[in-house]
């Protein structure tokens, strides 16, 4: 990536509809962000901070961030390398603590499950979450590790292990 790139944001508050921040209990958290060209993000406070359960929150679009950001950069980089991903699911868990008297993210673990062509260099395919760390612009930018639990396997030995799974629990 060469050159600066800036993004462009604008957060409103639509609680201010159910009322005005009179008591820290009685204000609701949501809002929107409006990005130009794009669908709108509905969010709210992490429930444990008294927001709405059902919308996204911070915290969630900080590890899904992270998450997205690595996954694109392992695809492009296996597209590059002539490795041919069939099938790519991670489950992200970022954990927050208070350190030092403030709330923050102290980790985040990355586990994507990727599943490649029969015949392709699994090891390259591998060794490519190492690189794709070392490129993704969010992980370059966050002040806590962001570790990677990641497996790869050829889609045959995926197909054959269900297989087996399903006789045995049948």
């Amino acid at each position: 990536m060469i050159g600066e790139h800036t993004y462009r944001a604008t957060t409103i508050w639509t609680g201010a509809s159910k009322g005005a921040t009179t008591s820290y209990e009685a204000y609701s958290r949501e809002y929107i962000v409006a990005i130009d060209g794009k669908l709108c993000l509905v969010g709210s406070a992490d429930p444990t901070f008294r927001g709405n359960p059902a919308l996204h929150n911070p915290e969630d679009l900080l590890v899904s961030s992270l998450s997205a950001c690595h996954m694109l950069s392992y695809l492009a980089l296996c597209a590059r390398a002539g490795v041919r991903v069939v099938s790519y699911v991670d489950e992200v868990k970022g954990t927050m603590s208070t350190q030092d008297g403030k709330v923050r993210f102290t980790e985040v673990t990355l586990k994507p499950r990727v599943l490649i062509e029969a015949g392709d260099d699994i090891e390259k395919a591998r060794s490519l979450h190492h690189d794709a760390h070392e490129i993704c612009f969010i992980a370059n930018s966050v002040a806590f590790p962001v570790r990677h639990e990641s497996s790869v396997l050829h889609a045959s030995e995926a197909e054959e292990a269900w297989e087996r799974f399903e006789e045995l629990a049948s």
